[in-house]
C-alpha cells in the first residue's frame, strides 16, 4: 500500500478548483489507479452474479447436475472475488482519503507559514480553520469515491451488454434507459452547489466570529460586552442553521431520487422481462437474471449520483482551498546581500534612525505610527528601511528573520508545556530561563503554577491574564535572544510597580545589543538611551526623555495624556 504523503507535497496547480483536484489525483496516482482498478474488480463481479445465477437456474430445469455444479462453483468464485476485491478496494479508498485529506492540509500549512503575516491581512481565521475542519474532509470523500464510480460505470456497460446479448428490448432499456433517469436527478445538482457554495461562506464567517468570542472573552467580560456578543453570535448562527436547511432541502430530494429513480428502473425491467417469458422470448433462468440485474442496478445508479453530489462538495471546499493558495506574500525573498554585525537601523519614510548596541524608545501620537515603523524596521512590509546601509529587502528573508525580532501582544502562547512554550528551541539552560523569568518579572507567574514549568497552557494562554501573557511573551524573546528585538507596547496590561521592575532589568539584559521599544509609557521611556517622537507618521524630536518633557509640548502631552 502506499504511503501517507512525505514532508513535501509538491507544488499544487491553483489555477482552478477542478485542476487542485486533478493535482491531488496525480500526486497519488499508484493509490488511485490501486483505487479505480479493485473498484471496477468488484463492482462488475458483483454485475455478474445476476448472471450465473440465471444459468445455475436454467441448469436445474435441464436436469444438468454437471453443469449446475459448473455455474455454483462460479458463483462462489465470483462471491470470493467480491469479498477480496472489496477489501482491498476499501483499504485503498481510506488510504487516498487520508492522502487527498492530509496532503491538502499539508499544502495550505506550508502556505500559511509562506505568507506568515500576509494571511491574517486577507482571510479571517474562521476560513483557514473552516479548511482543516471540512474542506479536507469532503476533497478526501471526493477521491474516496472515485473506485465505486468506476465500477459504477463499467458494471452498467457489462450489464448493457449482456442483456443485449439475451434481448435487444432489455439491452436498449439499460443503455437509453440509465442515462435518461439519471438526467432527471442533473437539475438537483446546479441549486446544490450554489446553497452548499453560501453555506461555507457563512460557515467560515460564524467560526472566524467563535475565534473571536473566545479570544476576547475575558475582555468582553470586563466590558460587559457578552450579551452584545451572544447576540451577535446567535444572529449568525441562525444565519447558518437556514442556510443548512435550504441545503437539506436540495439534498432531501437527491436522496429521495436515488431510491426512487432505481426503483422505478427495477419495477421497469421486471415488467419487460415478465412479458418476453410469457411470451417465450427467455427462459425462466433469464428472468431471475433480468430481475437480479435490475435489483443491482440500483447500486451503481446510487453511486453515481454519490459521485456527482461529492464532486459538487469537493468543488466548494477546493475553491477555498485555492484561495488560500493563491494568495500571494507581502514579501517575497529574492536578495542574498549579507546583513551587517552592527550598525545603525534606518526608516527613510519616517525619519527614524536606531542607534546600534543601545535602547531606543519610539513614542507616538498614536500607537500604529509607531508599529508601523517597528513593521518597516522588521521588514513585515515592503520599505525602503536599512540596516548599517545594506537595504533589508536586499537580504535574504530567513536571515533578516533571525537575526531582527519582532515581538508585539498579537503573538500567540499556544497549548502544550509552558517551557516549550516560552523556550521554542529547546537551547536554554536553567540559568538561562531564569534570568528571562528575572528580567521579565514573570518568576511568580510560573511559582503559582501547581507544575511550574511542566505545566500544560490552555489554547491561546487563556488561563493567564493580560498582563501575565505579556510578560509571557517577554520572556520568549527574551530567550531567542535576537541582534535587534523590537517589542510594541510590551507592558501596557501590567501595573507599575511590575513595569518599573521591568524597565530596569531589561536595560540591563540587554546591554550591548540594540533593542527598540514602542511606548508612551514615562517608565519606559526614562530608561531609554535615547526617545524618538512621532507625529504623523514623521521623527520630529528625539531625546533624552527628561529632556524632550522640557523642550517638546507635543511630546509632554502624548505622554502625560494631556495632564500635564
Amino acid at each position: 500500500m502506499r504511503k501517507l504523503p512525505e514532508a513535501d507535497p509538491g507544488e499544487p496547480d491553483v489555477r482552478s478548483a477542478t485542476r487542485y483536484l486533478w493535482w491531488v489525483v496525480r500526486m497519488q496516482a499508484s493509490a488511485v489507479a490501486g483505487l479505480v482498478g479493485f473498484g471496477i474488480v468488484w463492482m462488475v463481479a458483483q454485475s455478474l452474479l445476476p448472471y450465473t445465477v440465471g444459468k445455475a437456474i436454467d441448469k436445474i430445469g435441464a436436469k444438468d447436475l454437471s453443469g449446475l455444479l459448473a455455474w455454483t462453483g462460479l458463483i462462489l468464485a465470483l462471491g470470493l472475488v467480491v469479498v477480496f476485491s472489496g477489501l482491498a478496494r476499501h483499504r485503498f479508498a481510506v488510504t487516498n482519503w487520508l492522502s487527498a485529506a492530509y496532503r491538502t492540509i499539508q499544502v495550505t500549512g506550508r502556505q500559511a507559514t509562506r505568507l506568515g503575516a500576509t494571511l491574517p491581512k486577507r482571510l479571517a481565521t474562521g476560513e483557514v480553520v473552516a479548511v482543516g475542519n471540512s474542506d479536507v474532509s469532503r476533497i478526501g470523500s471526493a477521491i474516496d469515491v472515485l473506485g465505486r464510480g468506476s465500477g459504477a460505470v463499467i458494471a452498467i456497460f457489462v450489464i448493457a451488454a449482456i442483456m443485449l446479448s439475451t434481448s435487444v428490448k432489455l439491452g436498449l432499456l439499460v443503455l437509453v434507459g440509465v442515462p435518461l433517469l439519471l438526467s432527471l436527478i442533473g437539475p438537483l445538482f446546479r441549486p446544490l452547489h450554489r446553497r452548499q457554495s453560501a453555506q461555507r461562506e457563512l460557515y467560515g464567517g460564524l467560526t472566524s466570529r467563535a475565534n473571536d468570542i473566545v479570544a476576547g472573552l475575558r475582555v468582553l467580560r470586563g466590558v460587559g460586552g457578552e450579551q452584545a456578543f451572544n447576540e451577535r453570535y446567535r444572529a449568525e448562527s441562525q444565519r447558518v442553521r437556514h442556510s443548512g436547511v435550504r441545503v437539506g432541502r436540495v439534498q432531501s430530494l437527491l436522496e429521495a431520487a436515488q431510491f426512487l429513480i432505481p426503483g422505478v428502473f427495477l419495477v421497469l425491467v421486471t415488467w419487460v422481462g415478465a412479458r418476453l417469458a410469457l411470451a417465450g422470448d427467455v427462459t425462466a433462468g433469464q428472468l431471475v437474471s433480468f430481475y437480479g440485474y435490475a435489483a443491482f442496478m440500483v447500486t451503481p445508479m446510487r453511486t453515481l449520483t454519490e459521485v456527482a453530489d461529492k464532486m459538487i462538495k469537493a468543488n466548494v471546499a477546493a475553491k477555498r482551498v485555492v484561495r488560500i493558495l493563491s494568495l500571494e506574500a507581502e514579501i517575497i525573498s529574492t536578495g542574498d546581500a549579507t546583513l551587517p554585525t552592527g550598525g545603525e537601523l534606518h526608516d527613510p519614510e519616517s525619519g527614524a534612525v536606531v542607534g546600534p548596541g543601545r535602547l531606543t524608545a519610539i513614542a507616538a501620537a498614536t500607537p500604529e505610527e509607531a508599529a508601523g515603523i517597528v513593521d518597516r524596521l522588521g521588514r513585515y512590509t515592503d520599505s525602503a528601511a536599512t540596516w548599517g546601509g545594506v537595504p533589508l529587502r536586499d537580504a535574504p528573508l530567513a536571515a533578516v528573520r533571525e537575526r531582527i525580532l519582532v515581538a508585539d501582544n498579537e503573538s500567540l502562547i499556544f497549548a502544550g508545556e509552558l517551557r516549550a512554550e516560552l523556550d521554542p528551541t529547546g537551547t536554554a539552560d536553567d540559568a538561562t530561563l531564569d534570568d528571562a523569568l528575572y528580567v521579565a518579572s514573570a518568576a511568580d507567574i510560573v511559582e503559582a503554577l501547581p507544575g511550574g514549568l511542566a505545566e500544560d497552557v490552555a489554547q491561546r494562554g487563556r488561563s493567564f491574564s493580560g498582563g501575565q501573557q505579556q510578560r509571557l511573551r517577554l520572556v520568549r524573546a527574551l530567550l531567542l535572544d535576537p541582534d535587534v528585538l523590537l517589542l510594541v507596547e510590551p507592558t501596557s496590561a501590567v501595573d507599575a510597580h511590575t513595569e518599573a521592575r521591568i524597565a530596569d532589568r531589561l536595560r540591563g539584559a540587554r546591554e550591548g545589543r540594540t533593542t527598540v521599544v514602542c511606548t508612551t509609557s514615562p517608565l519606559m521611556l526614562d530608561r531609554a538611551d535615547r526617545v524618538l517622537y512621532v507625529e504623523d507618521g514623521k521623527v520630529i524630536a528625539e531625546g533624552a526623555h527628561r529632556e524632550l518633557l522640557k523642550t517638546e509640548p507635543r511630546y509632554l502631552a502624548t505622554v502625560t495624556r494631556g495632564e500635564a
